[in-house]
């Protein structure tokens, strides 16, 4: 299981970065990061020596961006007819999935690490808490991992690129806004307290705004390594269908 799941990751790792795909995507999500924190959030112009607002813009450009990742996956394999000699190598099932899953996380979490200058910036510009920041780093890199499992499960049903990505935008919205004002004061009307707690629960930003508060809470890192599990097994589950039909 560990050789096939290491064998999987690292030709996937290598496959994003012998295509101009790596290059583009990270330079559109730092330029985005760059324009969103210091024009839309005003960093400068906050005084505050710490990256609330850099890491606020995290989960909304993760929406669009993640499922840019995710779609290829699988549909790609399956367009492109690899995906027979992928099933056919002497590994299971779930290495192949849990290899994919691993190589799109670990680019992500590289487009992530090159976002360092800015915490470089805060430390220069005043004294910042830079735990908070650490936890925070950890915290998005987690919601990236949430939302590429979901991109990775509904990927893995359709061998269209762009249905995968819309899908997963949608799918993604829906976890990321669960847990907001709008969403659960429109529900409270006919809905019991209970049901809305497991609603809000379910959000994406109530467990990533915790962590950015620097409270690393057990039942936040659960709830995205359970979701992540989750998409995980459907992702294994619908390719295992797909190859039986």
């Amino acid at each position: 299981m560990f050789k096939g799941t290491a064998a999987v990751f690292r030709r996937e790792l290598a496959a994003y970065f012998a295509t101009p795909l790596a290059l583009v995507f990270i330079v559109i999500f730092l330029f985005a990061m760059g324009a969103f924190t210091f024009y839309l959030g005003g960093f400068y112009d906050s005084g505050q020596a710490n990256l609330a607002i850099f890491f606020s813009f995290h989960p909304y450009l993760y929406l669009f961006l993640i499922p840019a990742i995710a779609m290829r996956l699988w549909a790609e394999e399956r367009r492109s007819g690899t995906i027979e000699l992928l099933l056919t190598l002497p590994i299971p099932l779930s290495a192949a999935v849990a290899g994919k899953f691993l190589a799109a996380w670990a680019f992500a979490g590289i487009a992530l690490a090159l976002t360092f200058p800015m915490w470089l910036t805060v430390n220069f510009l005043g004294d910042p808490d830079n735990g908070v920041i650490l936890a925070s780093y950890a915290g998005s890199w987690l919601m990236a991992g949430g939302y590429l499992a979901i991109g990775s499960a509904v990927s893995a049903a359709t061998s269209n690129q762009v249905i995968a990505f819309v899908v997963t935008v949608v799918i993604s919205f829906l976890f990321t806004i669960a847990g907001a004002p709008l969403v659960i004061d429109a529900l409270a009307a006919f809905l019991p307290l209970e049901l809305l707690g497991t609603i809000s629960s379910f959000s994406f930003l109530t467990h990533f705004n915790a962590i950015m508060a620097g409270v690393i809470d057990l039942r936040d890192i659960v709830f995205f390594g359970t979701l992540i599990a989750f998409f995980l097994f459907v992702t294994a589950v619908l390719v295992d269908l797909r190859k039986a039909g």
